[in-house]
Parts: C-alpha cells; sequence; structure tokens
C-alpha cells in the first residue's frame, strides 16, 4: 500500500499492527455489519497517521473490501492518509493533527457514564503524541471522573518523526507519570498477542480508574532494515525493499 501510494508511515504501522489485530479479533464488541451501531464499542487511532494499519485492520474484519486497500491514498480513494469517519465505516473520529483522539476519547467515555452505557472506549496513541499537552488535559479529566470504562493504549515505540522520543522530549518514567493522574497502569509487550488479550480481558484493572496500557514495540517491526529507524517514521520503501521486507514478515 505504502509503495503503491508513494506515501505512508510504515514504522508506526508495524509497531500497531498486533495491537489493532488483537482489539479487532479477539476484544472489541463491534458488527461490520451495523457499524453505527449505538452498543458497539469505540475506538480511536489517535495516531491517525498510521492509517495503513488502521484500514488493513478494518478490510481484513470486514468493514471494507480487501481489494478497496489497492486505492489506498490515491485520488478520490475514501482511504485517505488519515482516517475519515465520514467516508469510511468503523472510523469513530477523524484523526491525524497529533493530540486530539485522546480527548475524544474521553469525551465518548463521559458520555457513556453519564447515559449508564455498557460499551467501552479504547484509543490507541503515539509516544511522541504524548508530548501534546491537549492529551495531559484530557487524562487528568479523566483521573477526575473515574472514567473507568476508558482505556488509553501507548504505542511505545521510543521513536518519531525525526528522532528517538527521549532525546526530543523526554517521556520517562512514563508509567509514573500516569498513575499520578489517576489512572490504572500496566506495560505489556506490544507484539504478544497472548499476552496483550489476557490484559484486556481484565479489564478494567481498578475500578473507578481508567486504564492506561504502554505497549512496548519496535518500530518497524519484523523488517530488519527498519526496525528502530527513525528515518522509516514516513520514509517509503523502494521496490527491492518491498521484495526483501516481504520474505522477512513471513517468518514473523
Amino acid at each position: 500500500m505504502v509503495v503503491d501510494a508513494g506515501n505512508g508511515h510504515i514504522g508506526g504501522d508495524l509497531s500497531a499492527t498486533d495491537i489493532l489485530a488483537t482489539l479487532y479479533f479477539g476484544v472489541l464488541r463491534v458488527d461490520p455489519a451495523r457499524p453505527d451501531d449505538p452498543e458497539r464499542d469505540r475506538f480511536i487511532l489517535s495516531k491517525g497517521h498510521c492509517a495503513g494499519a488502521l484500514y488493513t485492520t478494518l478490510a481484513h474484519r470486514g468493514f471494507i473490501p480487501l481489494d478497496e486497500l489497492r486505492t489506498f491514498m490515491a485520488p478520490l480513494s475514501r482511504l485517505n492518509g488519515h482516517p475519515d469517519r465520514n467516508k469510511v465505516p468503523g472510523v469513530e473520529t477523524n484523526t491525524g493533527p497529533l493530540g486530539h483522539g485522546l480527548p475524544v476519547g474521553v469525551g465518548a467515555a463521559i458520555g457513556a457514564q453519564i447515559d449508564g452505557a455498557r460499551w467501552r472506549t479504547f484509543v490507541l496513541t503515539g509516544d511522541g503524541e504524548l508530548q501534546e499537552g491537549s492529551n495531559w488535559e484530557a487524562a487528568m479529566t479523566a483521573g477526575h471522573r473515574g472514567l473507568d470504562r476508558l482505556t488509553v493504549i501507548v504505542d511505545r515505540n521510543r521513536f518519531q518523526q525525526g528522532d528517538a522520543t527521549e532525546s526530543t522530549v523526554r517521556l520517562d518514567p512514563l508509567a509514573d507519570r500516569w498513575r499520578a493522574f489517576g489512572w490504572a497502569v500496566a506495560e505489556v509487550d506490544g507484539h504478544d498477542h497472548a499476552a496483550l488479550l489476557e490484559l484486556f480481558n481484565r479489564l478494567p484493572l481498578e475500578q473507578g480508574r481508567p486504564t492506561c496500557i504502554i505497549a512496548h514495540t519496535t518500530k518497524g517491526k519484523g523488517v530488519s532494515f527498519m526496525e528502530d529507524r527513525a528515518e522509516w517514521h514516513h520514509k517509503v520503501p523502494s521496490r527491492d525493499q518491498l521484495a526483501r521486507a516481504l520474505e522477512e514478515l513471513k517468518d514473523e
């Protein structure tokens, strides 16, 4: 998809794919035949630049045709570089400008709390994205209101556009920061489906507290020349690199 489009964010796509697969095939109560079901769980991809991974997951889950993935970022395609809820079924809110997904998720969770609804809200953020102050305003509100049907998953691949997160604006000790805002926190290998599923099945981790799951991941997971390389935040593989990457991914 990224090679054909000549654009995308493959490093972050690959760090988030295992999280998305676990959520959509083992956790989220969603129905492709009824994408607007009022009782559905809400999932928000706050790191909207990794739309390629989301579209792929939605296609395999049945929300959109698999063949449509070939149109990624093509003129007039509904599969834009950032997800659009007005065009793509299964997308809850438009994301792209970082720091917006969690505030929207907190609003959704507040709505569910007021209504006494049973559906849950999940938000996947990037780690570099947590340098946006709007996230911490939202986190403070969620902790104050005890939104225990809200879960944030941090894709902790430790790289952002241009450099490592800790060289840009230090995030560690990240778990302690979330706890200080009133959240229950767990850490997990973000590429271990069984560990992710076990953790998701225990939600909420604490009654009366929102949950933050720090998922330790690898930027460009599964492709040796992409892993832990900041330039693969938005670099596009050549055709030769694509062939090599696909061969390596077959062994994952």
